[in-house]
């Protein structure tokens, strides 16, 4: 397994200056590096927190943002797309973070900051503990091993920041929090984390040559059987209210409070010990050649937009630039004419495409083809 020494040592040297006698301070000293590593990605424009683009010189990934605000008020749903996560040129991280109740936006945009230099930072930490044996070294062990890394780096990112957001002194997440939808892409291996019901959305081509979607994401709802039952046994409550029939909430055992349509959030401490948790499902895939990209976006798309839509709407955006905008822009029109007398919710989404356009690289092969025809002449 190569344990990518770039950021290794630009976090040892790091985190060796700042620990100094106390062994206690090297996860600061981590945590610090990783904070100064995010400053410097968006002093370098390789951090993108709002509508826009994100191209990267070093790879084909091409990522396009966008956000509209819905009429509930404040736009709560926060992005990011980081290039060059940690300092690898093969890295590229996404996140899509959609706040709900009064502090939401606050929260989405408290928790957009806090998890990437969190996740650098632990992902740092398991890397320094741990190693795979040489006689186990397969391709099949290695990717096993690497994604395993990944997992609990996530695993542990998402409850520091969690109980961080519990204790922060500025910030009310008793009664407000945000899902939080993230993805490493590494080269050619993706990692997915999910809480809440953001969504992640592969397009691939099938055998027959068309374009399809493939969801990565579980929508986590209150009704789903694994996550109902935990809510019941911690004394949690699950039901619809009448005027809202077939959304499920979660509601604490002698209140109405306070009806959240998640069974998984960061934040809404109110209900962590009724069986809500923030708790991530973390997956993976290796990418192939015939997978073109990942549609990452906020209920407020995938409540009036289906995955076949969505991948369908981005495919035929000639200009790769205008892809989120234009999913975003197809959202708003379908709310108000499927979604008539509701107010629209605000509506993200982050489109995040592997491979040149095919004008790439027929262009690319024609270069390479007259340079070749130069060497001969």
């Amino acid at each position: 397994m190569v344990l990518l020494p770039s950021l290794f040592d630009g976090f040892a040297r790091s985190v060796s200056m700042k620990k100094g006698k106390n062994q206690n301070n090297e996860m600061d000293g981590g945590r610090e590096a990783a904070q100064s590593m995010a400053k410097d990605a968006k002093k370098n424009e390789m951090m993108l927190c709002s509508s826009g683009t994100v191209n990267s010189n070093k790879s084909n990934d091409f990522a396009s943002i966008c956000s509209k605000k819905g009429q509930k008020g404040t736009n709560q749903d926060s992005a990011i797309v980081w290039e060059k996560f940690g300092c690898q040129e093969d890295m590229i991280f996404c996140g899509i973070f959609d706040g709900h109740g009064s502090w939401g936006h606050i929260v989405a945009k408290r928790v957009k900051k806090s998890v990437p230099a969190s996740l650098l930072c632990n992902w740092q930490k398991a890397l320094s503990l741990t190693s795979l044996p040489r006689q186990l070294d397969t391709e099949f062990n290695s990717t096993f091993h690497h994604f395993d890394i990944w997992k609990q780096s996530y695993l542990k990112t998402y409850a520091d920041v969690d109980l961080e957001l519990k204790h922060h002194p500025d910030i009310d997440a008793f009664r407000s929090g945000t899902t939080a939808l993230t993805i490493i892409k590494q080269g050619g291996h993706l990692v997915i984390a999910n809480v809440g019901d953001s969504r992640a959305v592969l397009a691939t081509t099938s055998d027959d040559g068309k374009l399809v979607p493939l969801q990565l994401t579980v929508d986590f709802k209150p009704n789903i059987p694994e996550e109902a039952e935990r809510i019941l046994q911690c004394n949690g409550r699950v039901f619809c209210l009448r005027d809202e029939p077939g959304v499920y909430r979660v509601w604490t055992p002698n209140g109405d409070t306070p009806g959240l349509a998640l069974s998984r959030a960061i934040g809404d401490h109110c209900v962590k010990e009724f069986g809500l948790i923030s708790v991530p499902d973390v997956t993976q895939r290796n990418i192939t050649n015939n997978d073109q990209f990942v549609i990452l976006a906020t209920d407020g798309v995938w409540d009036v937009i289906s995955n076949e839509e969505a991948v369908e709407i981005v495919s035929s955006t000639e200009d790769r630039e205008k892809s989120a905008k234009k999913l975003v822009q197809c959202a708003m029109r379908a709310w108000k004419y499927k979604k008539r007398g509701i107010a629209m919710d605000d509506i993200s989404a982050i489109c995040l495409f592997f491979h040149p356009k095919l004008s790439q690289q027929v262009n690319f092969v024609k270069a390479s083809a007259l340079a070749k025809m130069a060497k001969l002449g």
